[in-house]
């Protein structure tokens, strides 16, 4: 078996839930997601976790969680940071907003020298998809580059009431290979389906079966240096158009390397059910979720014993 890494994506601003989500308990024990994730991950094999965060969150991750888990695994911190950009750029003046996941997952490589799953914080994704993904990674030669592979969800089962979500929304062959993703940065439920728009006013119709990415990746480490030659290219061709808010996101680097011959994508699916905080109008829904998994037996009362 291979020293498996999970990566966590926490460094997001947590603007639209209004606080820093990930460190808000779902249960009675002060649990958060992100405990969960760790606990499943651990279930499944994996004997280190990297915290991607802001420099500033650091006590309060470690605190909240990284001192927590510890004991049970390995914990590394890697801080996304604005300034950390290829020779010859800067930071856009008035510029706050991180610059994506796919920078995100670029902060950690010179710490990831195996294969790694990627998650975000915020998102309870059930521990089959631990579980597969890992089988995946532990099957894999480290010797290739480009086998990748992504846990897909159905987009109906992703969505909330409370507003919209960003979601990479996938087409695959029949193969099970992914094949495009398009990231639609405002999908909106619509009864038993779903719309997305590009402008905020021209909306396009989905039907909710389509399958998505939660940004639950498998990778091997060659995929930092892609991101590190997709990363310029975005610098230089993406910012100076919107220069404070533009982001390089995982789903598109992926597929860029798609187009490009460079990688393979392999769908895995989960029979768990998803469920997420975007919005505080969604905790008590993961509450309760989190609730009748313990009672069926899924979780102990206390995870960290």
């Amino acid at each position: 078996m291979k020293e498996l890494t999970l990566v966590i994506l926490a460094a997001g601003m947590g603007s639209r839930y209004g606080g820093l989500k990930q460190i808000d308990p779902v249960d009675d024990q002060g649990n958060k997601i992100i405990d969960f994730s760790i606990y499943d991950a651990i279930q499944a094999g994996f004997k280190r976790v990297v915290f991607i965060i802001k420099k500033e969150n650091e006590q309060d991750f470690r605190t909240c969680i990284g001192d927590v888990v510890s004991s049970h695994i390995k914990v590394d911190y890697v801080f996304q940071e604005l300034s950390d950009l290829p020779e010859g750029y800067s930071v856009p003046e008035g510029r706050v907003k991180p610059w994506g996941t796919a920078h995100a997952l670029l902060s950690c490589r010179k710490v990831l020298d195996g294969p790694f799953a990627v998650i975000n914080a915020d998102d309870f994704y059930g521990r089959e998809a631990y579980k597969v993904l890992a089988d995946f990674l532990n099957a894999g030669d480290d010797s290739q580059k480009g086998r990748y592979a992504m846990v897909g969800y159905r987009l109906a089962n992703t969505l909330t009431d409370n507003g919209y979500v960003s979601r990479g929304v996938c087409i695959c062959d029949d193969k099970g290979f992914l094949q495009d993703i398009k990231e639609r940065t405002h999908i909106e439920k619509r009864g038993t389906g779903a719309a997305y728009t590009e402008n905020g006013t021209d909306y396009m119709d989905l039907t909710g079966d389509e399958t998505v990415s939660m940004n639950f990746w498998g990778f091997t480490p060659d995929i930092l240096d892609e991101l590190g030659t997709i990363f310029d290219k975005f610098l230089r061709e993406d910012v100076p158009g919107n220069p404070l808010k533009s982001e390089c996101y995982i789903p598109i680097s992926v597929d860029t390397l798609l187009k490009q011959g460079k990688a393979t994508v392999e769908v895995l699916s989960s029979n768990d059910k998803w469920f997420g905080v975007t919005y505080k109008e969604d905790k008590p829904m993961v509450v309760e979720s989190v609730r009748k998994l313990k009672e069926a037996g899924v979780y102990p009362e206390v995870l960290w014993q």
